[in-house]
């Protein structure tokens, strides 16, 4: 071949190379986002926020008891709304406000259940417009859902706050129990979203516009003095809520409350500093599940399955995690003597 033809080959060798590398990619090329791309999607999100206040706030109720102010959910279209047990106190009648803005109702108490914190009160005459809230399926929450809290903090009406689902399956102590005993609450959701003194009782809802719980209380910080710890709050879950108001209504009190029980009447029992170190059977009911281990008035336990019951409280949350018809150890101290019995725990 002749030179000059061999070098316009290559000159066409070379130049058809840089054609190639320069027109084609071995990956596609990303389009970059439009500059509209991340304020349409911040859009989308307060949209959703607003498509569930819509949905939800107007089955959230503000209630005005002898004591102070709630919130309560509507449940149903016979006019029942659910709420916390605290909330109603030893109230028998309430006023309660709707979303709406009309006069206060008339309502009464149907039953209470402070072992769970819940309540049912009836409202005559729902106003025509207001709906049953949609109740979410517990075991399907999730950490880091979006979460709206809806209710009445400080007195302020139908307010409302939002955070995410921060834990699941806490079990969590309160007072409020009978003779303002200690109860403990179990697979209560923990939320990020704010809940100030008059939401309890209110809404927590996702984004599908389902209440998934019932904000219950804030943790409280020893380093603040007892206050509230800035987003740590605490929800009775969505399948709790409609167990226990079903057979609030129905029956007028709870029959199957889920929670597992020893069947005895307890205190806590202190040591020389002062120092919880368990609790002391007083009494065993006849034909429980104390009673039939083998437990006696004058034991202290000090341990129920891999719990420790140091105090009331603490067996209260020991308890709260486990089901009826469970078997557990109980280890005791009887005069001194370290034993364990096996137990199949009753209902609470």
């Amino acid at each position: 071949m002749p030179a000059s033809l061999a070098r316009r080959c290559l000159l066409w060798l070379v130049t058809l190379a840089i054609v190639t590398l320069a027109g084609c990619s071995t990956s596609p090329a990303r389009e970059r986002p439009s500059p509209a791309a991340a304020p349409r999607a911040g859009n989308d999100l307060e949209d959703d926020y607003q498509s569930v206040i819509k949905d939800v706030l107007p089955s959230v109720v503000q209630i005005q008891t002898e004591d102070g102010l709630g919130s309560g959910v509507i449940y149903d279209g016979k006019g029942h709304v659910v709420t916390n047990a605290h909330v109603v106190g030893t109230s028998k009648a309430f006023r309660v406000t709707v979303a709406t803005g009309e006069q206060p109702l008339e309502a009464r108490l149907v039953a209470s259940y402070p072992e769970q914190d819940l309540a049912v009160v009836k409202v005559e005459g729902l106003p025509a417009g207001l709906k049953p809230a949609r109740f979410g399926d517990s075991p399907e929450v999730a950490v880091g859902q979006i979460v709206l809290a809806m209710g009445s903090p400080l007195g302020l009406s139908s307010s409302v706050t939002q955070g995410i689902v921060s834990a699941v399956g806490r079990t969590v102590s309160e007072g409020g129990g009978a003779d303002g005993a200690t109860v403990a609450i179990a697979n209560m959701v923990q939320t990020s979203a704010p809940i100030n003194p008059g939401n309890s009782g209110g809404a927590l809802a996702n984004l599908d516009s389902e209440v998934i719980g019932i904000p219950t209380l804030a943790a409280r910080d020893p380093g603040l003095g007892g206050g509230a710890a800035p987003g740590i709050g605490f929800a009775i879950p969505a399948s709790t809520v409609k167990s226990i108001a079903d057979q609030l209504i129905k029956d007028g009190r709870v029959t199957h409350s889920g929670r597992g029980a020893l069947g005895i009447t307890a205190r806590t029992v202190l040591d020389a500093d002062y120092g919880p170190v368990g609790v002391a059977v007083v009494d065993v009911a006849p034909g429980g599940a104390a009673d039939q281990a083998g437990l006696r008035p004058g034991d202290i336990i000090t341990r129920v399955g891999s719990g420790e019951t140091k105090t009331i409280g603490g067996l209260a949350e020991v308890l709260a995690s486990h089901k009826p018809g469970e078997r557990v150890q109980v280890t005791y101290l009887r005069k001194g003597v370290e034993g364990t019995l096996p137990v199949t725990l009753g209902e609470a």
